[in-house]
């Protein structure tokens, strides 16, 4: 899509811009050639003359200043750039526009697919119709931003670094897996889930892109601890199943799933931020301790307390 942007009180030719081309979707693939690609990338901008210090002036890559708008590194520009006062309301419509495509391509530089790969299947034919691809993207979009909130990483040196991720629908059994970047969902359980299975869909993802980013120790955490943070963030996004556990249920601290989830909910309460924290510190390695060090309690005496504060 090509804007041409004029001042109606200006004599100057319109200077126009092409969105398609200008800011391409993560991958290097056109907007116009795959709608599903989500995310922006840069190439080239046409500021309008009323922006810049000579008529038609491009650049190849965001301003600095735009990538500094929110307080943070972009990792895209090194090109300083300044922008003379205006007070010019189209000017003004048009920088603000620029910032809020230089965020976005600084805060979600994460490419998406989706597959369907059980096609003549009921799973298959109940993932069409009532879940879909675009549904999908929307929620591996959302869920990976609510994830980066969850875990308080706002800058890109804190998270895992991941370019893309995929998603596929597959005849197996089983609910859902994860190996890496790649999230494998059954479609057997989509074909046979009672109820709402587009919320149910959401839910699994939120689950399952937790696994794409969170960190797991080093491969030293306790396996049922893991897929307990991955219900957390489960639990904080709301698509919560009628089936889970209630608070205070379970054998375990580290028992795994809704168990977990709803014990760390518990400690998060006790410390907001405390599952944050705890995955940041998982980044290189685990231990118990980190309970201790965050909470000043041992996971066993939580675990007693969380236990206690429900057994009436």
């Amino acid at each position: 899509m090509t804007v041409n942007l004029q001042d109606p009180r200006s004599t100057v030719a319109p200077r126009s811009f092409d969105l398609h081309s200008s800011f391409r979707p993560l991958g290097g693939r056109s907007a116009k050639s795959d709608g599903r690609r989500l995310g922006l990338t840069s190439s080239t901008v046409l500021i309008p003359s009323s922006l810049s210090s000579k008529p038609g002036k491009y650049i190849s890559k965001p301003p600095t200043s735009l990538c500094n708008a929110r307080g943070g590194r972009c990792p895209i520009s090194s090109t300083p750039f300044s922008i003379p006062k205006t007070t010019n309301p189209l000017s003004m419509f048009i920088l603000a526009t620029l910032v809020i495509l230089s965020s976005s391509m600084q805060s979600h530089a994460v490419e998406y697919t989706v597959t369907n790969n059980a096609g003549g299947t009921p799973g298959s034919s109940r993932f069409t119709d009532e879940i879909g691809i675009p549904y999908s993207e929307q929620m591996l979009t959302e869920s990976t931003d609510f994830i980066w909130r969850t875990f308080q990483q706002n800058d890109p040196a804190g998270r895992k670094d991941v370019a893309r991720v995929s998603l596929s629908v597959d005849n197996m059994d089983g609910v859902a897996y994860t190996s890496d970047d790649e999230i494998h969902v059954s479609a057997t359980y989509l074909g046979s889930f009672p109820g709402d299975v587009k919320g149910e869909f959401a839910g699994v993802l939120y689950h399952e892109m937790t696994h794409v980013w969170q960190w797991n120790g080093a491969g030293q955490a306790p396996g049922g601890f893991i897929e307990g943070i991955a219900d957390f963030v489960r639990l904080q996004s709301g698509y919560v199943p009628d089936h889970w556990v209630r608070p205070g249920q379970g054998d375990r601290w580290d028992q795994g799933y809704d168990v977990t989830a709803r014990f760390l909910d518990y400690c998060n309460g006790l410390r907001n931020g405390f599952v944050a924290e705890l995955n940041k510190k998982m980044r290189s390695g685990y231990s118990d301790d980190y309970f201790v060090d965050l909470l000043g309690k041992s996971v066993d005496q939580l675990w007693k307390d969380y236990k206690a504060k429900y057994a009436s």
